[in-house]
Parts: structure tokens; sequence; C-alpha cells
């Protein structure tokens, strides 16, 4: 039986403000990507979407981001790479504090917006951030754009890491996302998202917004749950995964130790 992980980024409300809808999204994926206060996010908030993931028994990993909170993590910044590893470093740590609180550990870390984009294509910032998630625990699963070299980066320092795959974001040829400004960027019909899904955990592959078939290995599928639409769409996505026989489990049961 095939196997694939949910992930879904949460706990990016922040004060009085409120985003995404954490608690009707959680009940439909295996792991939670926690924002840990630097795109998004905040003690309370982040405290309470532990306890939220725990009631539901979905494994918790860190989501950290540059510290942008008015452009929400997704605006690229110019920061030296010993830097980048402090910024991690105090975000993971934070999330791990309101984890074991919990009596939980965290499962994975997932970078967020605009520095997990630069680390595609950087290969020093893609190290920093390896080896910053490693000093602090050489266990935890780093999430990464499956097919890219950061891939290989990651293991080379002794991780466990997890390719990852988008839902409802069209590819390019080279196997990078297809900018959020460009138009097509974001898949809105769920019945297309259901089959482009389970054609990559199937087959392997994906077709690109310029018609070429990208190949893809895919060990988590993120879905986005800010996004309009975004309960059904993970709704029907576990119906369509159900119908197929693919079974749905947290990313620990993929990436072994």
């Amino acid at each position: 039986m095939a196997k694939i992980d949910l992930n879904c980024d949460m706990g990016e409300s922040f004060g009085a403000y409120k985003l995404g809808f954490d608690e009707e999204i959680i009940k439909y994926v295996s792991s939670a990507n926690i924002a840990c206060g630097f795109h998004a996010g905040d003690p309370v908030v982040m405290q309470r979407t532990i306890r939220l993931a725990k009631t539901y028994g979905v494994k918790v990993g860190a989501h950290p981001g540059y510290p942008d909170l008015l452009g929400f993590g997704r605006r690229n910044m110019a920061v030296a790479v010993a830097d980048v590893k402090g910024y991690l470093i105090y975000q993971i740590g934070a999330l791990q504090a309101f984890a074991r609180v919990e009596g939980l550990e965290l499962q994975h870390v997932k970078p967020h917006g605009a520095l997990y984009n630069m680390a595609v294509k950087d290969a020093e910032l893609a190290q920093a951030i390896a080896e910053a998630v490693r000093s602090l625990d050489k266990g935890l699963i780093l999430v990464v754009l499956a097919g890219s070299a950061w891939v290989n980066i990651a293991k080379e320092q002794g991780l466990r890491v997890a390719g990852e795959a988008f839902a409802d974001r069209t590819y390019s040829a080279d196997g990078s996302l297809v900018p959020r400004s460009q138009p097509g960027a974001v898949i809105k019909d769920k019945k297309e998202v259901a089959e482009r899904v389970i054609r990559m955990i199937e087959e392997g592959r994906v077709k690109a917004i310029t018609g070429e078939d990208v190949t893809i290995k895919a060990d988590t599928i993120c879905l986005h749950g800010d996004s309009p639409g975004a309960l059904e769409l993970a709704i029907h996505l576990r119906s369509a995964l159900g119908d197929r026989g693919i079974k749905v489990v947290p990313l620990e049961e993929i990436v072994k130790k």
C-alpha cells in the first residue's frame, strides 16, 4: 500500500488577528508545521496550536522563517548565513519548549516562504539551515523541495530528509514552483489538485505549467490551510487518496531513522 504524509502550515494567527482554518484542517493532515513568531504566530498561538495537534494525534514540526511579520515571510532578505542559523535555533528551540511542556517532541522542521524558496537555489543558505537543524537535534526530519539540490545537501549533514511536493501549486519545467506572482501559479480546482497529487504518489511525476512531465519523489504533500476553499480541498483530497488505497501517515513513518 502506498503511503504519503499530508502537512499543513498552521499557527499563523497573531495576537488579535486570525489566519487560516487550523481547527478544521487539523482533522485531515498527519503533520503540522507551526509558525514560530518570526513570519507569523506568537507564543500564545504556538502553545494553542501544539495542544490542538496533540488532541488530534497530529505530529508537530517547526515552521521558521525570516523576521518579516509585515511581509508574512515571503519577501527575500539579504541575511548573513550565521544570522540565519541564529534565527532558526531561536525559533525551533522555542517551539521545542512548548512541545515538551505538552509531553511531545518535534518531528520535523520545514522552513517557511522566502527562506525555503531561496534555499532551493542557494547552496550556502541550504547548508546553513541544515547545520542549524542538526545542531539542535540530528533526529529531526528536514522538509525540503523534492528534487532540489537541497535534498543531498541536507543528507550530507546526516539529517533525515523529506522531499515535499505542493498539492495546489504549479511547477516549472526545472522542478521549481511557479512564483505566486505569475498567472496559474495556484490551482483552485479540487478535482484537478487530487488527480495531480495521486499521480505524484503513484507515478512520481507531475505536469509542468508548460506541459512537460517533471519527475518528483514526494514523501509529503503540502496543503495550504489559509487559502479560500482549503477545508473543502483537504476533505476531497483525503477522500480521493482513500479511494485509491493510499494511506496517510506521519512523516516519521515514511522517513525512517
